[in-house]
Protein backbone atom coordinates (compact mmCIF):
# COMPACT_ATOMS: atom_id res chain seq x y z
CA UNK A 1 0.00 0.00 0.00
CA UNK A 2 1.90 3.14 -1.39
CA UNK A 3 0.59 5.44 1.66
CA UNK A 4 1.89 8.43 -0.60
CA UNK A 5 -0.22 7.52 -4.03
CA UNK A 6 -1.81 11.07 -5.32
CA UNK A 7 -4.58 10.54 -7.49
CA UNK A 8 -6.51 13.31 -9.73
CA UNK A 9 -9.46 14.23 -8.22
CA UNK A 10 -11.62 12.83 -11.13
CA UNK A 11 -10.36 9.25 -9.53
CA UNK A 12 -11.41 10.55 -6.41
CA UNK A 13 -15.13 11.27 -6.75
CA UNK A 14 -15.99 9.15 -10.27
CA UNK A 15 -18.71 6.51 -9.96
CA UNK A 16 -19.70 7.64 -6.61
CA UNK A 17 -23.17 8.78 -6.43
CA UNK A 18 -22.92 10.32 -3.39
CA UNK A 19 -19.19 11.57 -1.72
CA UNK A 20 -21.58 14.82 -0.01
CA UNK A 21 -20.34 18.12 0.40
CA UNK A 22 -16.49 18.07 -0.07
CA UNK A 23 -13.61 20.48 0.29
CA UNK A 24 -10.22 20.73 -1.77
CA UNK A 25 -6.89 22.95 -0.66
CA UNK A 26 -3.63 22.88 -2.02
CA UNK A 27 -0.68 24.51 -4.19
CA UNK A 28 -0.90 25.22 -7.57
CA UNK A 29 2.06 22.79 -10.06
CA UNK A 30 3.86 26.01 -9.68
CA UNK A 31 3.62 26.55 -6.25
CA UNK A 32 2.27 30.35 -6.63
CA UNK A 33 -1.17 29.41 -5.98
CA UNK A 34 -3.41 28.72 -3.39
CA UNK A 35 -6.19 26.61 -4.64
CA UNK A 36 -9.54 26.08 -2.73
CA UNK A 37 -12.20 24.17 -4.02
CA UNK A 38 -15.68 23.45 -2.26
CA UNK A 39 -19.13 21.43 -3.64
CA UNK A 40 -22.37 20.41 -2.34
CA UNK A 41 -24.39 17.47 -3.35
CA UNK A 42 -28.34 16.91 -2.53
CA UNK A 43 -30.55 13.95 -2.04
CA UNK A 44 -33.66 15.42 -0.55
CA UNK A 45 -35.63 18.04 -2.09
CA UNK A 46 -35.06 20.68 0.62
CA UNK A 47 -31.54 19.91 0.41
CA UNK A 48 -31.00 20.36 -3.76
CA UNK A 49 -33.01 23.59 -3.66
CA UNK A 50 -29.81 25.32 -3.45
CA UNK A 51 -27.57 27.72 -5.57
CA UNK A 52 -23.97 29.22 -4.48
CA UNK A 53 -23.72 33.27 -4.52
CA UNK A 54 -20.87 35.12 -4.03
CA UNK A 55 -21.07 38.86 -2.59
CA UNK A 56 -18.43 41.07 -1.50
CA UNK A 57 -15.53 38.43 -2.06
CA UNK A 58 -17.72 35.78 0.49
CA UNK A 59 -19.62 32.61 -1.01
CA UNK A 60 -22.82 31.78 0.37
CA UNK A 61 -25.42 28.81 -0.05
CA UNK A 62 -29.04 30.58 -0.54
CA UNK A 63 -31.91 28.64 -1.86
CA UNK A 64 -33.18 28.62 -5.48
CA UNK A 65 -36.75 28.36 -4.75
CA UNK A 66 -37.28 30.47 -1.37
CA UNK A 67 -40.66 28.80 -1.84
CA UNK A 68 -39.83 25.45 -1.40
CA UNK A 69 -37.56 25.70 1.71
CA UNK A 70 -38.00 23.34 4.36
CA UNK A 71 -35.46 23.71 6.88
CA UNK A 72 -32.69 26.17 6.21
CA UNK A 73 -31.24 25.45 9.55
CA UNK A 74 -28.46 23.30 7.48
CA UNK A 75 -28.58 24.21 4.14
CA UNK A 76 -28.27 27.97 4.64
CA UNK A 77 -24.60 29.34 5.56
CA UNK A 78 -21.11 31.00 4.81
CA UNK A 79 -19.11 28.86 3.03
CA UNK A 80 -16.38 30.54 2.30
CA UNK A 81 -14.73 33.77 4.15
CA UNK A 82 -11.39 35.28 4.61
CA UNK A 83 -9.78 36.71 7.62
CA UNK A 84 -6.95 38.84 6.97
CA UNK A 85 -4.16 36.36 5.46
CA UNK A 86 -6.61 33.34 5.64
CA UNK A 87 -9.25 31.39 3.93
CA UNK A 88 -11.93 29.79 5.84
CA UNK A 89 -14.20 27.12 3.67
CA UNK A 90 -16.29 25.08 5.66
CA UNK A 91 -19.84 22.46 4.68
CA UNK A 92 -21.78 24.90 7.46
CA UNK A 93 -22.28 27.76 9.72
CA UNK A 94 -18.91 27.02 11.40
CA UNK A 95 -17.59 29.11 8.96
CA UNK A 96 -18.64 32.00 11.17
CA UNK A 97 -17.25 30.32 14.18
CA UNK A 98 -13.92 30.39 12.39
CA UNK A 99 -13.96 33.70 11.60
CA UNK A 100 -14.98 35.02 14.98
CA UNK A 101 -12.62 32.56 16.88
CA UNK A 102 -9.64 34.03 14.60
CA UNK A 103 -10.32 37.53 15.53
CA UNK A 104 -11.07 36.89 19.23
CA UNK A 105 -7.39 35.49 18.81
CA UNK A 106 -8.16 32.05 18.84
CA UNK A 107 -6.06 29.29 16.90
CA UNK A 108 -8.58 26.96 13.45
CA UNK A 109 -8.33 24.25 16.05
CA UNK A 110 -9.83 25.96 19.47
CA UNK A 111 -12.15 28.04 17.50
CA UNK A 112 -13.69 24.57 16.60
CA UNK A 113 -13.64 23.49 20.10
CA UNK A 114 -17.72 25.03 20.80
CA UNK A 115 -19.16 22.87 17.41
CA UNK A 116 -19.94 19.25 16.52
CA UNK A 117 -21.72 16.85 14.24
CA UNK A 118 -25.00 18.22 12.50
CA UNK A 119 -27.85 16.76 14.02
CA UNK A 120 -29.28 15.50 11.26
CA UNK A 121 -30.07 11.42 13.28
CA UNK A 122 -29.56 9.34 11.70
CA UNK A 123 -26.58 10.54 9.31
CA UNK A 124 -24.88 12.76 12.20
CA UNK A 125 -23.06 14.51 8.80
CA UNK A 126 -19.47 15.62 9.97
CA UNK A 127 -18.83 19.23 10.07
CA UNK A 128 -16.05 19.63 7.56
CA UNK A 129 -13.43 22.62 7.46
CA UNK A 130 -10.63 23.97 5.86
CA UNK A 131 -8.20 27.22 6.67
CA UNK A 132 -5.54 28.05 4.18
CA UNK A 133 -2.36 30.49 5.36
CA UNK A 134 -2.10 33.27 2.40
CA UNK A 135 1.66 33.10 2.81
CA UNK A 136 4.01 33.50 -0.01
CA UNK A 137 6.77 32.02 1.61
CA UNK A 138 5.36 29.64 4.35
CA UNK A 139 1.86 28.57 2.81
CA UNK A 140 -0.01 25.88 4.70
CA UNK A 141 -3.50 25.00 5.38
CA UNK A 142 -5.27 22.93 7.87
CA UNK A 143 -8.18 20.54 7.44
CA UNK A 144 -10.56 19.78 10.36
CA UNK A 145 -13.34 17.11 10.69
CA UNK A 146 -16.09 17.18 13.59
CA UNK A 147 -18.18 13.38 13.73
CA UNK A 148 -20.27 11.47 16.02
CA UNK A 149 -18.11 9.00 17.61
CA UNK A 150 -20.78 6.11 17.77
CA UNK A 151 -23.86 5.36 15.71
CA UNK A 152 -25.78 6.97 18.73
CA UNK A 153 -24.73 10.56 18.63
CA UNK A 154 -23.53 10.45 22.18
CA UNK A 155 -20.36 12.31 21.48
CA UNK A 156 -17.98 14.18 19.04
CA UNK A 157 -14.63 12.63 17.78
CA UNK A 158 -12.43 15.74 16.50
CA UNK A 159 -10.07 15.20 14.27
CA UNK A 160 -7.30 18.69 12.80
CA UNK A 161 -4.94 17.68 9.77
CA UNK A 162 -2.00 20.20 9.48
CA UNK A 163 -0.35 20.81 5.93
CA UNK A 164 2.61 22.09 4.46
CA UNK A 165 1.14 23.35 0.87
CA UNK A 166 3.55 21.52 -1.51
CA UNK A 167 3.53 22.38 -5.21
CA UNK A 168 1.07 20.28 -7.19
CA UNK A 169 -0.24 18.30 -4.26
CA UNK A 170 -3.64 18.99 -2.54
CA UNK A 171 -6.07 17.13 0.02
CA UNK A 172 -9.42 16.50 -0.34
CA UNK A 173 -11.75 15.64 2.27
CA UNK A 174 -15.41 14.97 2.22
CA UNK A 175 -18.57 14.29 4.46
CA UNK A 176 -19.62 10.85 3.18
CA UNK A 177 -17.76 7.47 1.91
CA UNK A 178 -20.81 6.93 -0.30
CA UNK A 179 -24.97 6.85 -0.84
CA UNK A 180 -26.07 4.50 2.07
CA UNK A 181 -29.08 4.45 4.94
CA UNK A 182 -27.88 5.46 7.10
CA UNK A 183 -24.78 7.41 5.13
CA UNK A 184 -21.56 6.16 5.99
CA UNK A 185 -19.44 9.20 7.53
CA UNK A 186 -15.92 10.33 5.58
CA UNK A 187 -12.87 7.86 7.44
CA UNK A 188 -9.24 8.51 7.77
CA UNK A 189 -6.99 11.20 6.56
CA UNK A 190 -7.80 13.71 4.03
CA UNK A 191 -7.31 12.35 0.77
CA UNK A 192 -4.04 13.41 -1.74
CA UNK A 193 -5.21 14.78 -4.75
CA UNK A 194 -3.02 16.26 -7.85
CA UNK A 195 -3.44 20.02 -8.33
CA UNK A 196 -2.77 21.55 -11.36
CA UNK A 197 -3.04 25.72 -11.87
CA UNK A 198 -5.45 26.04 -14.11
CA UNK A 199 -8.45 27.20 -12.57
CA UNK A 200 -10.78 25.81 -15.52
CA UNK A 201 -9.27 22.64 -15.57
CA UNK A 202 -10.31 21.99 -11.81
CA UNK A 203 -13.53 23.06 -11.94
CA UNK A 204 -14.16 21.29 -15.33
CA UNK A 205 -12.21 18.24 -13.92
CA UNK A 206 -14.78 18.30 -9.98
CA UNK A 207 -18.12 19.44 -12.26
CA UNK A 208 -17.67 16.77 -15.05
CA UNK A 209 -17.23 13.79 -12.46
CA UNK A 210 -19.40 14.20 -9.95
CA UNK A 211 -22.63 12.24 -9.68
CA UNK A 212 -24.87 14.21 -12.05
CA UNK A 213 -27.99 13.46 -10.56
CA UNK A 214 -26.81 14.57 -6.99
CA UNK A 215 -24.28 17.55 -7.67
CA UNK A 216 -25.25 20.53 -7.02
CA UNK A 217 -23.31 23.77 -7.01
CA UNK A 218 -19.51 23.93 -6.99
CA UNK A 219 -16.79 26.95 -6.31
CA UNK A 220 -13.39 27.03 -7.47
CA UNK A 221 -10.56 29.85 -6.15
CA UNK A 222 -7.18 30.68 -6.65
CA UNK A 223 -5.08 33.14 -4.75
CA UNK A 224 -1.81 34.30 -6.14
CA UNK A 225 0.23 34.06 -3.15
CA UNK A 226 2.88 36.73 -3.90
CA UNK A 227 0.36 39.51 -5.61
CA UNK A 228 -2.92 38.28 -4.20
CA UNK A 229 -4.91 38.12 -7.61
CA UNK A 230 -7.68 35.68 -7.41
CA UNK A 231 -9.85 34.03 -10.06
CA UNK A 232 -12.98 32.19 -9.26
CA UNK A 233 -15.44 29.77 -10.97
CA UNK A 234 -18.96 29.20 -10.49
CA UNK A 235 -21.32 26.82 -11.55
CA UNK A 236 -24.77 26.13 -9.83
CA UNK A 237 -27.01 23.48 -11.14
CA UNK A 238 -30.08 25.08 -10.89
CA UNK A 239 -28.91 28.30 -13.31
Amino acid sequence: MNIYQTLPIADRIRGNSYVGRGIVLGLSEDGEKAVAAYFIMGRSANSRNRIFTVKQGEVFTEPFDVAKVEDPSLIIYAALRQFENRLIVTNGNQTDTIYEGLAAGKSFSESLECRCFEPDRPNFTPRISGIFTLDADKPRYEMSILKSVDAEGSDCARYTFSYPAKPGLGHFIHTYVCDGSPIPTFQGEPERVCMGGNVDALTNELWENLDADNKISLYVRTVELRTGRVEERLINKNQ
